[in-house]
């Protein structure tokens, strides 16, 4: 079982390809569970297996939306917070993964197509963002693979403490049965 990333072609390819290996740590980590398992919550921490992949999904979104100059697709205020990490009435882990694989292709797609990985874009006027900011196209997609991988960790600690089972069985799992 093979888990070095593949990273061939330019630094667009490298840095797509890292991503791709983030989002497949997370997708892993809901393999063979029922939607009730994958919401389950084994510590004391707020955060499950299908909240993690919710999050990532809606937050990959967001940048892309934001490094686009369009406005948010799903608004998050203080009041739906909580619902960016739960999957509500209706949501269901392949909803989740589906909607996840149509935001990855349209990264793919925007960061192929931008002129430049120094290309900026601003960020919006928030207390956790300096005013007048911006970021490069090259900045949103290393944070894009730290902003996963994060979450990757998280999940492989949730998805352990549910069943025992490690990223390295699940990344075996997945490559048997395709």
């Amino acid at each position: 079982m093979v888990t070095h990333v593949h990273a061939r072609g330019d630094e667009r390819g490298a840095l797509l390809a890292f991503a791709e290996a983030q989002r497949g740590a997370i997708r892993r980590s809901v393999l063979g569970l029922t939607e009730e398992q994958a919401a389950g919550k084994p510590s004391s921490s707020e955060l499950s297996l299908s909240g993690l992949l919710k999050h990532v999904a809606e937050t990959e979104l967001g940048w892309l939306r934001m490094a686009r100059q369009l406005p948010p697709a799903i608004e998050r205020t203080e009041e739906n917070w909580a619902d960016s990490f739960r999957l509500v009435e209706g949501e269901t882990i392949a909803g989740m993964l589906a909607f996840w694989e149509k935001a990855a292709q349209e990264t793919e797609e925007f960061i192929r197509s931008v002129p430049s990985l120094d290309d900026t874009f601003p960020l919006p006027e928030a207390p956790w963002f300096p005013p007048g900011g911006q970021v490069s196209m090259r900045w949103l997609m290393l944070h894009l693979v730290e902003e996963i991988a994060r979450h990757a960790g998280h999940a492989d600690i949730i998805r352990e403490s549910l069943d025992g089972k490690t990223a390295y069985e699940l990344a075996a799992e997945s490559s048997a049965a395709s």
